[in-house]
């Protein structure tokens, strides 16, 4: 499958004025949904294709900022510590789950109304366009490389994998534990053989290795056609490690999934950057963002790659959605702060922001919700 770039974009190079860039990608993704294209750039046919994600000098994905920190030792070592608290968590504060048995999603799959499904952490289930699709999908107990080892859940996904429509494709952010979870990858592949799985460059070979083979591996600003919509693969402020020496060989991503009639926006994994305004008015306006709201403290050593609630819908508003998605807490006891904290921030955020209370969204796990 052929995969191309989106011309001139990284590092906030703007090279075309922004009333240019909406009309070409209007025009290019409407030409493509009617003629049936199996791939395409997503704006203009200006200027040359840049390169894609940075890297540092010795080879390794970097940031549009640059390298990002982590916090000093005197951080982190009693982070960590702290970490082995969460065997004695008693959950208090966690987020509300719903019965859903997965009959409306499999009905919904062949009418093609437009909802999003919470399955908890950055786990959601999107239906639009007449396609079924998940982002970072995790139905395993714990985060971890060890079965009995790092957090386990608080709440349990939102339905059962045997209850989910067919699954068109994967969206993968990056390979954190959290975020790329292989025996829910290969329960995937093996429930549907023609699922197609997305991750950024350097994951297709964990995939491959594991028995998952329908596999395509997209760049910053690359895209591919699926059906109906457009699958751009975008810039976060993140890293990748998997192991002790892997730091930053795989590249993370946010991704875009564009439709005639509706427009997604799936933030990943990530810290507030400048980013989110190039995406926004370079794809935007977004029907709806999922944006990550937990894993915030301590600030010192997340500030630069997990936003807190306020800079989640902050991000949003530079994404120019309409209504944004609360993600990425609540599941697992990943930081700091309670685990009641970060909705109840977005909330508070929200009724003093352009969202208000009826367009920025706090979902119960398993709940539906149109858009």
């Amino acid at each position: 499958m052929r995969v191309e770039r989106h011309p001139a974009i990284l590092r906030g190079l703007y090279l075309l004025d922004r009333e240019s860039r909406v009309r070409n990608t209007v025009l290019g993704i409407g030409v493509c949904l009617i003629v049936g294209c199996s791939d395409m750039t997503v704006a203009d046919q200006h200027g040359s294709a840049e390169s894609g994600a940075p890297k540092s000098e010795d080879g390794r994905f970097t940031n549009l900022a640059g390298d990002i920190g982590h916090g000093s030792a005197a951080v982190r070592f009693p982070f960590m510590l702290r970490r082995l608290g969460t065997y004695f968590r008693n959950g208090d504060g966690k987020p509300n789950r719903v019965a859903n048995d997965g009959l409306f999603l499999q009905e919904n799959a062949i009418q093609g109304g437009p909802t999003v499904t919470w399955i908890g952490h950055a786990s959601v289930l999107v239906q639009m366009e007449h396609v079924s699709f998940l982002t970072d999908p995790i139905w395993s107990n714990r985060p971890s490389p060890v079965a009995f080892v790092g957090p386990s859940r608080f709440v349990q996904p939102g339905l059962a994998l045997d209850d989910l429509p067919s699954i068109d494709f994967v969206l993968i952010s990056h390979n954190h534990y959290d975020h790329l979870d292989i025996p829910t990858l290969q329960a995937l592949a093996e429930r549907n053989p023609a699922t197609v799985f997305y991750v950024p460059l350097g994951n297709g070979a964990l995939l491959n290795q594991q028995g998952i083979s329908n596999v395509r591996e997209l760049d910053w600003w690359q895209t591919s056609i699926f059906k109906n919509v457009t699958i751009a693969c975008l810039p976060a402020q993140h890293w990748s490690k998997r192991s002790l020496t892997d730091d930053r060989k795989a590249l993370w991503s946010s991704w875009a999934v564009l439709g005639k009639e509706r427009r997604f926006y799936f933030a990943g994994d990530t810290g507030y950057f400048e980013g989110f305004k190039l995406i926004g008015d370079t794809l935007g306006p977004f029907d709806l963002a999922a944006v990550p709201i937990g894993a915030y403290q301590p600030r010192a050593m997340m500030r630069e790659s997990h936003m807190n609630p306020e800079e989640a819908l902050r991000a949003a508003m530079d994404l120019r959605a309409s209504s944004a998605v609360a993600i990425h807490f609540g599941t697992f006891d990943l930081s700091d702060e309670p685990l009641a904290e970060p909705p109840q921030r977005f909330n508070e955020a929200a009724k003093n922001s352009e969202f208000g209370s009826d367009a920025a969204w706090v979902l119960d796990i398993g709940e539906t919700r149109a858009f």
